[in-house]
Order: structure tokens, then C-alpha cells, then sequence
């Protein structure tokens, strides 16, 4: 329902085209990943027209989400990092930056941005704000806006589009639109609602300033090569595997349904006969020889096919399936295959290792992504009066955490052996292993304990050295 020709006038060139014949591919791509609505027993591409079942399995949404669910179902650690003199701001700023996401959910934010990214092959990370409000952040997907980057990649120009209402007339079509963009190094916004003709309806603001030096919107590429603003779909990998697979399925069902029922065969018996047999539990048959065959003998028997399949028909299933887990890293372990590994953090990281290795590919754009956020949040926190932040110099860290089970002992151990050679400090330790306790108020006690026990120590001391001398 979205008019594509301001979206040509908008990008222009050939990359306005790309995006326009792309739009339709992702629409696929996203049908592709649901799968078929609840009830739809039409035929899919590819199907045969003999064919009676039209069972599928969506392997593709199952593996997109085991992909997803690894990377980020455990949301990554954002720490902001400064010298030791500006700890106490980096706290602040961190304090702050940990509310704003538990105010966004951004847990469940999070892990729906990156599937949309691998379905979807982009999506936009957005911040909202303005003056005196808090700071928002969602994911935009692929189908609901374009953009364009100037040749230093840096992003100058976002527009965010979607349909208010779901019109077969276009002119009763609502459609709202949302335009970000550079000008003079000053982000400037229009918005409002069109109609399906691209008609404006209501106009919100024009050219209004917004009150940032930069355009409040991340686009997140997934996969791709230099220089692609597109990006790659997950799903495009898995969509012939997929068919593939259902075809073979519900052939086999068929085949199922056909032999279950035998072939009655009639040899010589008479048109009468043949009419009258009843097949029915405990049913006789009145079986006659036809009468114009003197020498004939008229007989009934069964015809079994005798056509066995199954085990090629298993090992292409089968082939097929890891075919689809290997194309995304994502091992096709059992909780049998994993009861002689569970225990072990290291052996359940080398069965997860392919699957580790793509979500660090991955996470090379995600980090960037991330680290902006950080930093757009801080600033416009700073404009728009969210939050009163100590101005300071500071690195964003972002720490991976993926939901394998770590040999925490020997982490511990090595810790603290850390800690004895002074690599690494008490306070350090105490923050990762308490993360709920008051980390300088446990240093603080530990110091007071340590002076205690020398004070006691020295006082046992000199108690023995002057009773030495008295003797």
C-alpha cells in the first residue's frame, strides 16, 4: 500500500530502483519466515498439482530463532569505561544508561531487531526524543524505511514509512511518513500521514529543527560486502532447502495414504459379482465366473505394493535438515546427543563453536550499532534535559554473553590468581562475582578486617618480645 514514486524522487538513481524492486523480495523473504497462515491449504511454489497434502514445517522461522536466541537471549553487557579520576561519572553515565534500556524493555527490543536483521537483511536502531522527555529506542524493519549514507558512510538521510490503516482504496489509505536528514550540519524532520496516492493529509512539521548535529538513526546491515546498503537475508539461504524438505514430506504422506488402502483384483468373475461385493467387516462375497468365459475360473485377491522407500527417503530428510543447520552454523544436537557434554563448559562451546564464530562475525556490525547508541543517548540526554551527565572522555565496552554454561571454578580460580599478582584488582573481582553487593563498601570492610588482623598481629608481637626480654 506505500506509493513507491516519492521513494524514487526521494533516493533517485539506481539505488532508488534497487530499493524499490527490493522492497517486494523482503515481503517474501518476511512470508517466507511466518510461513502459511493457519488454515492455508493452497498450493505453494514449487508443489506438484497431483499432489493431496500440503503439510509444512517451518524450519526456517525455528532456525532463524535458535540463531537469534544464541546471539543476543542473553543481552550483551554495555559498560562505560574511564579513567580511575572519572569513575564516579562513568558510574553516573552507566546508572543512566541502564535505566533508559530497562525503560525500553530492551531485552525483548533487542532480540526482535536482530531477527527482523537476519530476515529482513537491514534494520534501523532509532532513538526518539525531545526536549524534556525521556530518550526512546526501537528497531525499525527493513520493509519501513529507506536511507542514504554520504561517501564517508556516515548516515545523512532516513525516511520511516508505515500504514496507519488497511484500505483497498488508496485514496482512504493512511500512510504515516517520517523524514530525517542533514542539512548545514543540523538534523532537520518532516513529518506527517499521506494517503495511497502519496497526497499529504496532515502535516505535523516541516523542515522543523530538531536540535542534534546528527541524524538520531543506526542502520545495521546484515552480512553483505563493501560497500552493500542492502545486506543479506538469512532466509534467502534456507527458502529451497525448506521447499525442498515440505515436498518430500508431503509426498511421502501421500504415498502413505495411497498404499495403506490395497487393490481388490476380480480374475473371470461375472459383471453381476462384481457389482454386489460389499467390502465390510465379516462381508461375503457371492463370487461368480463370468458366463462367456466357459473355461474360466473366476478368483479375488489383493494386490500389496511391494515399493520400499524408506531408508533413501530418510537419509535425503536427513541430508536435507543438516543441509539448513549448516548453512547458519546452528548445531542439530539432541538432549541425548548432549548428556556426555552438558557438564563441561569447554566441550559445550566446541559442539557451539561454528554457531560462536558466525555471531562474532555479526557482531562486528552489531557492536558499532551499539556503541553509537551509547554515545546518541548520552548526547541527547545532554539536549534535551533527560538527565543531568558529567561531561567526560570515556570508551563504551560491549561484552558478548552466550547462553553456554562456563566452568566457573577454574574462572574463579584464575581470578584470583589475577588478584594475587595484582593484574587485577579486589574491586574488579567483586564486581563480577557480586554483582549485587556494594563493591568499594566490600573493599572498604576487607581494608578495615586487614588493618585489624596486623594490628592484632603486632600487638601478639610485641607481647612475646618484651616477655623474651624479662625472662
Amino acid at each position: 500500500m506505500i506509493n513507491m514514486d516519492w521513494i524514487k524522487t526521494e533516493l533517485g538513481g539506481l539505488y532508488g530502483s534497487t530499493v524499490i524492486q527490493e522492497i517486494s523480495e523482503i515481503i517474501r523473504l518476511y512470508e517466507l519466515y511466518e510461513g502459511p497462515r493457519l488454515g492455508d491449504t493452497k498450493p505453494q511454489e514449487g508443489d506438484s498439482p497431483e499432489r493431496v497434502t500440503r503439510l509444512r514445517t517451518n524450519y526456517i522461522k525455528k532456525l532463524i530463532k535458535d540463531e537469534s536466541r544464541f546471539m543476543v537471549g542473553r543481552a550483551p553487557e554495555l559498560r562505560v569505561v574511564a579513567d580511575k579520576a572519572d569513575a564516579k561519572a562513568a558510574s553516573t553515565i552507566e546508572d543512566y544508561l541502564t535505566d533508559t534500556l530497562a525503560a525500553n524493555r530492551w531485552q525483548r527490543l533487542l532480540i526482535n531487531g536482530v531477527r527482523d536483521c537476519f530476515v529482513g537483511k537491514r534494520v534501523a536502531l532509532c532513538l526518539d526524543g525531545a526536549p524534556g522527555g525521556q530518550i526512546g529506542i526501537r528497531f525499525v524493519p527493513s520493509t519501513e524505511f529507506v536511507y542514504e549514507v554520504d561517501n564517508d558512510g556516515v548516515l545523512t538521510k532516513i525516511i520511516l514509512f508505515f500504514g496507519i490503516n488497511d484500505q483497498l482504496e488508496r485514496s482512504q489509505q493512511r500512510i504515516y511518513h517520517k523524514r530525517l536528514w542533514l542539512d548545514g550540519g543540523k538534523c532537520l524532520m518532516d513529518e506527517g500521514v499521506y494517503d495511497g496516492y502519496g497526497r499529504q493529509v496532515e502535516l505535523r512539521h516541516s523542515a522543523e529543527p530538531t536540535g542534534l548535529d546528527f541524524v538520531p538513526a543506526y542502520v545495521i546491515v546484515n552480512d553483505g560486502l563493501t560497500g552493500d546498503l542492502c545486506g543479506e537475508s538469512d532466509v534467502r539461504e534456507l527458502s529451497e532447502n525448506q521447499r525442498a524438505y515440505d515436498n518430500l514430506k508431503c509426498d511421502d504422506i501421500d504415498a502413505l495414504k495411497f498404499n495403506m488402502f490395497p487393490q481388490k483384483v476380480l480374475v473371470d468373475a461375472s459383471q453381476a459379482s462384481v457389482e454386489h461385493v460389499v467390502i465390510a467387516p465379516g462381508a461375503l462375497i457371492d463370487l461368480q465366473t463370468d458366463p462367456s468365459k466357459p473355461s474360466g475360473s473366476a478368483s479375488a485377491t489383493v494386490l500389496e505394493t511391494q515399493f520400499g522407500y524408506d531408508a533413501r527417503y530418510e537419509h535425503t530428510v536427513d541430508r536435507i535438515k543438516q543441509d539448513m543447520y549448516g548453512l547458519i552454523s546452528v548445531p542439530d544436537v539432541a538432549v541425548e546427543q548432549l548428556q556426555g557434554v552438558a557438564g563441561s563448559g569447554k566441550a559445550m562451546r566446541a559442539v557451539y563453536w561454528g554457531l560462536i564464530c558466525r555471531c562474532e562475525e555479526k557482531w562486528a556490525e552489531w557492536d558499532d550499532a551499539l556503541r553509537w547508541m551509547v554515545r546518541r543517548l548520552v548526547d541527547m540526554a545532554r539536549i534535551y534535559g533527560a538527565a543531568q551527565l558529567p561531561e567526560i572522555d570515556y570508551t563504551v565496552r560491549v561484552e558478548h554473553l552466550y547462553p553456554i554454561p562456563d566452568d566457573e571454578e577454574d574462572e574463579r580460580t584464575r581470578d584470583l590468581d589475577e588478584v594475587s599478582r595484582g593484574a587485577r584488582s579486589k574491586l574488579s573481582y567483586i564486581r563480577k562475582w557480586q554483582p549485587d553487593a556494594d563493591a568499594e563498601g566490600e573493599l572498604m570492610q576487607i581494608q578495615a578486617e586487614q588493618r585489624a588482623q596486623d594490628a592484632y598481629g603486632m600487638a601478639v608481637a610485641g607481647e612475646l618480645g618484651g616477655g623474651g626480654t624479662g625472662v
